[in-house]
């Protein structure tokens, strides 16, 4: 079909456009590619169809919520859509209506399992990815309703418990009560989501188990619903079912035209089947509550039809042993940290992903950090298993490939691959050396050349990088995971190729060379040694990618002059409430990001890295999560996915190298816990964490007179490391050869 090429294709778009006074659409995309260097790939197929996915459900959104506010929605519609709310967004000239105020929720499930329910703020419940929903009403005798999606108050809360992680969200109002407890559990090695209603009434009532067309993205269509003969199961369009543990007493059904099923509770003849050609069936079970008695109803929905093969792990316990441990006296921290352990065990069930739903795909970005946390906490197995699938995302000129026009992905897989032989001490396995050579000689190859006449001379290419750092330009976060991903080349190939090894290591250096000429041109035109974005911007939020120099790729001495001055020029202008506010794209505050400054911090031995952790650990939902971005008003997510699992990765990093983090040939010790934590009798505790020498496990114990005892049990892969003891508030120690425990006394008796 090269014939094609030459139709007049532009004159006829803008032909047919402006027949029906239309804007010219070439003209305008040019005006838009004019904002940002000029590129070979624009902005990515991968991120154009998924922002059309999204803003599709964003215009049946909006030609079905607002005409029909009378519906019992969930509650990010609820608060959004309600002009006395702070949440409340006008809608005026925004033709898509999306979640820009709430997009919070937790995924539970169970590990290996890639279906992943996610529960909302008040307990609304998605069983399958961005389908239907589940919720819970109590209405009683004398008319009173309790609707959990706008009740003024409610609580929720993640239970870990030895067999799954549980969401619980309890409300009450007008002498009403209910809890909402939903989980994920092994029946016959199938995975089945439950969700359980206890409810309480002063008076009879009827607890309403109700079929919902909707999300918290907004609608999701039901067709046909229909109740079983016996009262004890729903099946939806044909092919979910749904059962409960006792008969419906009652059932109700409704469908677009009709309005929904909760106006017509009181009025209406019940009925078992619904079926609706525009896709707004709702249903609603009723079961019978006597005042003053609790009920309960456990509702089951299978998500998958027989058992999976291989068959799912059957115990959270065996997932979890052997992990890196948290014992600490702050009990917020505690369940942070516990929470993102989990978190990271369920999203990764083959590939690693980001969330559970706006983001359940893989990216190499969000993949090497999670991978890392994996592998720092010990979930080795999981790391390998994901590492396992890179490869066949290569193409054969060694492009890493997750969405095009990102040059960082080939650095960062090649980084977190020589992370993983570093943590496990395992040599190169042989099918590694192939892609490792294409990805590194994808770099040499996309570098631009060094005897251009610009600020950009030996970069990689202009292009779209991480989304939240701004249009196409020549990013310095590219450059710096490019300059890691050669060394780790270099790293790797050091036995089994030592040619190319050599020429890896030249080219690191040939790169890096280029970086600082581009960054010293910067200097003289910014006037200070903070590293922006790129060699054409101003200093400004997506300066927050040059970070990458010190964290996590540790190409800088931990006090390198630039990049200190960048932690502190983002502290001082990009900071509300204590934490990186990304006003490019995201809108909101971000933890990862946060710590990503506090990692910096930490390295550097600057005390403020508490501060930033401490911002974090308020910013996270009653769940033990974040968004991607966090409304710096409302507190509620504003951007991407309401459980992001690159934000769990983060926590668990930054408190693994609060007690442990490698820096060349030394590991530093217990150089970032909070001092306050030593103010406590108990003992602290971590471990065993695996390192690039071998695995250890530490613990501070109080000891007489105010000093503190640290003690450690390691499994070195050969000679012990040089250990550097920070503990805060003590006169920092490097560990004679051969002990296990040291004693430190406060520098200040």
């Amino acid at each position: 079909m090269s014939w094609m090429k030459w139709l007049p294709w532009r004159f006829i778009v803008r032909y047919v456009a402006r027949k029906h006074d239309f804007l010219d659409p070439i003209s305008l995309l040019a005006r838009l590619h004019s904002f940002a260097q000029p590129s070979e790939v624009g902005e990515p197929i991968e991120l154009l169809r998924a922002g059309v996915v999204f803003h599709a459900r964003g215009l049946i959104n909006s030609r079905v919520i607002q005409h029909n506010l009378d519906w019992v929605w969930p509650y990010w519609i609820e608060r959004q859509f309600d002009p006395t709310d702070p949440s409340f967004i006008p809608r005026a000239f925004s033709i898509t209506h999306i979640n820009l105020s709430h997009r919070n929720w937790t995924a539970i499930g169970h590990p290996d399992c890639d279906e992943l329910p996610i529960v909302d703020p008040r307990g609304l419940l998605t069983p399958f990815f961005d389908s239907w929903s589940l919720d819970g009403w109590l209405l009683s005798s004398n008319g009173r309703c309790l609707l959990p999606s706008r009740a003024p108050e409610a609580r929720q809360r993640q239970v870990l418990h030895d067999d799954g992680v549980r969401i619980v969200t309890e409300s009450a109002q007008d002498g009403l009560a209910l809890t909402t407890t939903c989980w994920v559990e092994l029946e016959d090695g199938i995975p089945v989501c439950k969700m359980r209603l206890d409810a309480h009434a002063e008076v009879d009532a009827s607890l309403v188990l109700s079929l919902r067309p909707s999300n918290p993205e907004g609608i999701s269509f039901i067709h046909e619903a229909h109740l079983s003969d016996d009262g004890h199961s729903w099946t939806v369009d044909g092919k979910h079912r749904v059962d409960f543990s006792e008969p419906a007493q009652r059932h109700y059904v409704s469908d677009y035209h009709n309005g929904d099923v909760h106006i017509h509770l009181m009025d209406r003849q019940e009925q078992t089947r619904a079926v609706c050609d525009v896709g707004m069936v709702t249903t609603a079970a009723l079961f019978p509550v006597e005042g003053g008695r609790i009920t309960s109803i456990t509702a089951r929905i299978p998500l998958a039809r027989k058992a999976p093969t291989p068959a799912l792990p059957d115990s959270w316990a065996n997932e979890l042993s052997g992990t890196a441990r948290l014992q600490c006296p702050d009990s917020r921290y505690q369940f942070l940290y516990d929470a993102a352990v989990a978190s990271l065990v369920l999203h990764s069930p083959d590939d690693v992903y980001p969330g559970p739903f706006t983001y359940k795909r893989f990216w190499f970005r969000d993949a090497a950090f999670i991978i890392n946390a994996l592998l720092n906490i010990g979930l080795t197995q999981r790391a390998e298993r994901a590492l396992s699938r890179f490869p066949e995302r290569q193409t054969t000129l060694g492009y890493f490939r997750s969405q095009e026009g990102e040059w960082d992905s080939n650095g960062e897989a090649l980084w977190i691959m020589r992370r993983f032989l570093e943590v496990t001490g395992r040599p190169l396995p042989r099918n590694w050396v192939g892609p490792v050579k294409r990805g590194a000689r994808w770099i040499v190859r996309k570098r631009l050349k060094d005897t251009l006449e610009a600020p950009h001379a030996g970069l990689l290419p202009a292009g779209f990088s991480a989304e939240h750092l701004g249009p196409n330009d020549y990013y310095y976060w590219d450059d710096f995971w490019g300059i890691a991903g050669l060394e780790a080349a270099c790293s790797l190939l050091r036995h089994e190729a030592p040619d190319d090894s050599a020429d890896f290591r030249r080219e690191a250096d040939n790169f890096a060379r280029a970086v600082d000429r581009s960054l010293e041109k910067c200097q003289r035109r910014l006037g200070r040694l903070a590293m922006p974005a790129s060699p054409y911007r101003r200093l400004d939020a997506g300066a927050i990618g040059s970070l990458a120099l010190g964290y996590p790729t540790q190409l800088c001495a931990p006090d390198d002059p630039r990049l200190l001055d960048g932690a502190d020029f983002l502290i001082e202008r990009c900071f509300v409430k204590g934490a990186f506010n990304q006003d490019m794209i995201h809108s909101g505050l971000n933890a990862y990001l946060t710590l990503h400054v506090a990692q910096v911090l930490l390295r550097a031995g600057d005390p403020r890295h508490v501060e930033l952790m401490d911002a974090v650990a308020e910013l996270a939902s009653p769940t033990g999560q974040w968004p991607e971005a966090i409304h710096p008003a409302t507190l509620g997510g504003c951007m991407g996915d309401g459980h992001h699992v690159w934000a769990s990765a983060e926590w668990v990093l930054m408190i693994r190298n609060c007690f442990v983090r490698e820096e060349d040939d030394v590991l530093v010790l217990c150089a970032g816990i909070p001092e306050r934590w030593l103010d406590q009798d108990q003992p602290i505790r971590f471990g065993p964490a695996p390192t690039a020498f071998g695995p250890i496990s530490l613990c501070i114990r109080p000891a007489a007179d105010g000093a503190h005892r640290v003690e450690w049990q390691a499994d070195w892969f050969s000679e012990a490391p040089t250990l550097d003891l920070q503990l805060p508030g003590c006169e920092a120690t490097i560990v004679p050869d051969g002990d296990s425990a040291v004693t430190l006394r406060p520098l200040y008796a």
